[in-house]
């Protein structure tokens, strides 16, 4: 566009190379998205803010910019550019990249983001520091672009009213709502009960306020609306675990007692924020539970996106004793080690039941996990928890509270330690395997009776099958049940040993919605011979914004 070296006018030539490093940098290149992070949930890892997109950086000598030399033609007026007026800028490697080609837009919006310095040098009263010649040479090349000027000043003109608007209108500077939901038709058979279900159709609907007031802090509100009544335990009444009579054959998406009437209710209520550099996350909550701060390695285990059983989702000390509050920390040791601890109460607000709430008088538990990454693909924990329960059973909902109890006379409440493994293993960027396994000893507390409880899964999950953001799994397991006893327990009706298979296919219809139809099977339910197979078929679509 310019041959002419030696005219006065190659003072400002080099604003071609200018424009580029001003402008392709946000301009040439493709916007990133950044998705949500969360194999398990999305709802745990939501990034308020996108992730920082490469800038150009200012620089004040020619000299930061490491493919400009001396010898070069344009030294001399990258120089004077950088010096006089400020307005050159490099990569984010401190390249400069002269030989690049540029368009006349990006030219355009260089050279407008140098009218831009100069304007500010004799606002402040420095024009002297500004050249007749410099003076010129712009008036000519805003002259030459003075159509591109236009479209370019228009176009921010533009942007800063859809700004003004945005600010106007928008919901909140601190909040972004995100949500989900899902509908099930479900039907199943067979159980303790030996009955055909009827076909349903339930919801659930969760409405998520993410509020951060530093960019890194996070509060999340949730609110949750279900009348899934195939998720519901089997002491709810016209639930499908009831019809069955096994908690077994409960799905993945299921709402608590209070959630079943499609009304309203705030579900999770948690803060977490970073300390020391980031290394620390502390977590405290009102409402929440153990899975939703402490890290599940299994790849099924959102209840909208992974496994439609509520085994089949995680590791059932992610669910013991029933817990509702909880108060955690999360430290990073290496990239490759981390402890996660915490611990959580069942009634932390009630004041006055009979001594047997508020922050330690109820259901507790202590738990502790240890993350390690022995390589790239391999992800393990071992967890271990101590619990009380105010009643004689656990409280993980997945069997009947009969089955996870000490079956024994007299007795009231228990105490039980439990430790568990979980591992992932990606053995091909589409193939993951995966399996845990846990341990329960539980105790009575007022007589001598003791038993041990035992569960494991395991499980191949293949993604991107058929269609991208598409995946299918299948899982192989024993439901929680009893294996031993001691003192005064026996092992009551259980004789036997229940099993769980369950196949599904996830299809991602778009990045928003997904169909996913299902089948398990627990053979042996509840632990009892006699019970029936129980069958529970599956079509689960999943909304999510």
């Amino acid at each position: 566009m310019f041959k002419a070296k030696n005219s006065p006018f190659n003072v400002l030539a080099s604003l071609s190379f200018f424009a580029t490093l001003v402008v392709s940098p946000s301009l040439t290149h493709a916007e990133t998205k950044t998705p949500l992070a969360n194999s398990n949930d999305p709802y745990k890892e939501i990034r308020l803010e996108a992730e920082p997109q490469p800038l150009a950086q200012n620089v004040t000598s020619v000299s930061q910019l490491s493919d400009v030399k001396p010898t070069d033609w344009a030294f001399t007026a990258l120089q004077s550019l950088v010096e006089r007026y400020g307005c050159i800028a490099g990569y984010p490697d401190r390249t400069f990249r002269g030989k690049q080609a540029t368009s006349r837009y990006e030219f355009a919006a260089g050279l407008n983001a140098c009218l831009d310095k100069i304007n500010e040098i004799i606002s402040a009263g420095l024009a002297d520091k500004v050249s007749k010649a410099d003076l010129a040479t712009l008036q000519k090349l805003q002259e030459e672009f003075a159509a591109e000027l236009a479209i370019l000043r228009g176009r921010v003109d533009a942007l800063d009213a859809k700004t003004a608007k945005l600010e106007a209108q928008q919901f909140s500077t601190t909040t972004k709502l995100t949500g989900e939901v899902i509908f099930s038709a479900t039907a199943g058979s067979g159980g303790a009960n030996n009955v055909s279900s009827n076909l349903t159709l339930g919801n659930r609907t969760r409405l998520v306020l993410n509020t951060s007031f530093t960019g890194k802090d996070l509060l999340r509100t949730r609110l949750e609306a279900s009348n899934n009544l195939a998720a519901a335990s089997n002491t709810t009444a016209n639930s499908l675990a009831g019809a069955l009579g096994t908690n077994t054959a409960r799905i993945g998406p299921g709402p608590a007692t209070s959630f079943i009437d499609n009304s309203f209710a705030l579900s999770l209520l948690d803060y977490k924020f970073p300390i020391f550099d980031n290394k620390v996350t502390l977590y405290i909550a009102p409402i929440s539970f153990p899975d939703e701060f402490f890290t599940v390695l299994s790849p099924v285990a959102s209840n909208g996106q992974g496994s439609i059983s509520r085994f089949g989702r995680f590791d059932p000390l992610m669910r013991i004793a029933g817990t509702s509050s909880l108060v955690a920390f999360d430290w990073k040791v290496t990239d490759r080690f981390k402890i996660q601890a915490g611990y959580g109460s069942s009634r932390p607000a009630d004041a006055t039941l009979g001594g047997q709430g508020g922050l330690f008088g109820g259901s507790t538990i202590a738990l502790v996990q240890l993350l390690f990454k022995p390589a790239d693909n391999l992800d393990a924990s071992i967890t271990y928890t101590n619990t009380y329960h105010q009643s004689n059973t656990l409280g993980t909902g997945l069997v009947t509270a009969a089955t996870e109890s000490i079956n024994a006379s007299g007795v009231t409440s228990i105490r039980a330690n439990s430790i568990g493994g979980n591992l992932a293993w990606k053995v091909t960027p589409k193939i993951t395997f995966h399996t845990w396994g846990t341990v329960i000893f539980a105790d009575a507390v007022n007589t001598s009776a003791s038993t041990t409880f035992t569960s494991w899964i395991t499980g191949l999950t293949f993604n991107d099958l058929f269609n991208e953001g598409s995946a299918a799994s299948i899982l192989f397991g024993q439901p929680l049940n009893r294996t031993s006893v001691s003192g005064s327990a026996d092992l009551g009706k259980v004789n036997t040993t229940p099993y769980h298979l369950e196949i599904f296919y996830r299809y991602r219809v778009s990045p928003n919605i997904s169909i996913t139809p299902g089948i398990f099977w627990v053979f042996n339910p509840e632990g009892v011979s006699t019970n029936t197979t129980a069958t529970v078929g599956v079509i689960r679509t999943t909304f999510t914004f």
